[in-house]
């Protein structure tokens, strides 16, 4: 009934859990954070912390705001975490003696050092999903395009 609907391109007002995208996507992000945390355990990192490395492997140096934004995460959010993540050695965040409330963040030695260890974290979780390399990348876009229209940003 559910496919129904979505083949017309009507929502209707079904409250049949079946019927609900939202719930599709919990179910599917609970999924593939459980299927990310055997591999992460490995590396002794939490998925949060997988995902600020990602950002500084790929950008080196950011600011706490930078990284917020990369990662759609609020300063209240982020802060605590950067907090443990330096108290590991994962993160090294540097005041800017410019502007004492623009804080830099860079991987630190340990972080670093998890990098190479990392790169089969990808391949394990492609496979696990069964995704191709092409139906990945539509669904990324797909995802992408629904959290920028739901953020109220409506540019390309």
């Amino acid at each position: 009934m559910g496919a129904e609907r979505a083949d017309t391109g009507e929502w209707g007002s079904s409250l049949s859990l079946d019927d609900q995208v939202c719930f599709a996507l919990y179910a599917a992000s609970r999924a593939v954070t459980a299927a990310y945390r055997p591999l992460l355990a490995e590396l002794g990192l939490t998925y949060p912390q997988y995902l600020v490395l990602l950002v500084l492997w790929e950008r080196g140096e950011v600011s706490v705001g930078e990284l917020g934004a990369a990662l759609r995460l609020d300063y209240g959010t982020l802060s605590p975490l950067l907090q443990r993540m330096a108290a590991a050695g994962l993160v090294e965040r540097e005041r800017q003696p410019a502007d004492e409330r623009s804080v830099l963040v860079r991987a630190g030695e340990r972080g670093r050092a998890l990098r190479r260890r990392a790169h089969r974290v990808p391949p394990a979780i492609g496979a696990a999903t069964g995704l191709s390399p092409g139906e990945a990348r539509r669904l990324r876009t797909e995802l992408i395009a629904i959290a920028d229209r739901l953020a109220g940003d409506r540019s390309p």
